[in-house]
């Protein structure tokens, strides 16, 4: 006897749907949005101006009260001065880095500018600090010179590399 030919029957598939890789996908779209978000938002930098109403000021309405320039020189020199070099307020001086150096010296200046703008009104306006190192000046005193900036709280400075022909007439003499 021949038997009959069985009936292939078709497996039935599962009608469920694995969502694993959808939500995994899903979450990493989010967190990419969210940090795109993020990074694209603008930055900010406070931009401090000088006042409009000064009587005693440069061109750019800048206190010459307020400026305090030091000039880096070879072998560990410092020359300070304070005001315009045309017209000093003192002379200008030679000092030596640490802290009975300029350290001191800045914490005076500060001390003293601020007194004078509380006088005037402004209590808020503290030095302005030029720093000016010469090309025979090396590295590690501007960087001395940047730690002493942190260390004396002085929150606005520049480092400018133009020399005036008074400035330059200085360093040849000191």
């Amino acid at each position: 006897m021949k038997s009959l030919p069985q009936k292939i029957r078709s497996k039935k598939l599962s009608s469920r749907v694995d969502l694993t890789a959808m939500v995994s996908v899903s979450f990493l779209l989010i967190i990419f949005f969210m940090l795109v978000g993020e990074l694209s938002k603008p930055k900010v930098m406070d931009l401090n101006l000088p006042d409009n109403d000064c009587d005693d000021c440069l061109p750019g309405c800048v206190d010459v009260t307020r400026i305090y320039t030091i000039i880096l020189d070879k072998n560990d020199k410092i020359i300070t001065y304070s005001g315009l070099l045309q017209s000093p307020i003192g002379s200008p001086k030679e000092i030596e880095f640490g802290k009975k150096g300029i350290r001191q010296e800045l914490f005076n200046i500060k001390k003293m500018i601020l007194e004078y703008s509380t006088t005037i009104g402004k209590p808020k306006n503290g030095p302005i600090v030029i720093i000016k190192p010469s090309k025979k000046s090396n590295y590690g005193n501007l960087v001395d010179i940047l730690d002493e900036m942190t260390i004396a709280k002085i929150d606005t400075y520049a480092i400018i590399n133009d020399f005036t022909s008074e400035e330059l007439k200085l360093l040849a003499s000191k």
